[in-house]
């Protein structure tokens, strides 16, 4: 399953958005307001859980400094990743695209695409906190 998320500019460089999308605690900051829980278990890792939803954890996985950071899933039972691409448009100026990539089968897809869409939209549009 894949999702993408219309590219979001934002009124920062391409380093400050990394340096912000590479410290896990600021995903805080980008988290839907519908938010039950938000815990930074270390300096890769965090669990969130949304109401009525499960706990996830991600795990930064990939980082190419100013350009992409790629979170996953830290369990195998649900194999996703969340991949921040970053273009920069000038000096203060950047272009995030945010993209879903899952295995799941036809049923759990069906269920999880609406609420991931949905949360990837309110990432996408929360880029405006990067302080």
């Amino acid at each position: 399953m894949h999702i993408e998320t219309p590219k979001k500019k934002v009124a920062k460089s391409d380093k400050e958005v990394f340096d912000f999308l590479t410290d896990i605690k600021n995903f805080e900051t980008l988290m839907p307001d519908n938010i039950d829980k938000f815990e930074v278990l270390d300096d890769t890792t965090f669990k969130f859980a949304l109401k009525g939803m499960p706990e996830i954890i991600l795990r930064l996985k990939e980082q190419t400094p100013n350009s992409k950071v790629v979170l996953g899933a830290a369990s195998d039972k649900l194999p996703f990743t969340l991949t921040g691409d970053i273009t920069s448009l000038g000096e203060n100026e950047s272009e995030v695209a945010l993209s879903f990539e899952g295995e799941f089968n036809a049923m759990m897809a069906m269920m999880i695409k609406s609420p991931i869409t949905n949360f990837m939209d309110t990432l996408s549009s929360n880029m405006d906190r990067i302080p």
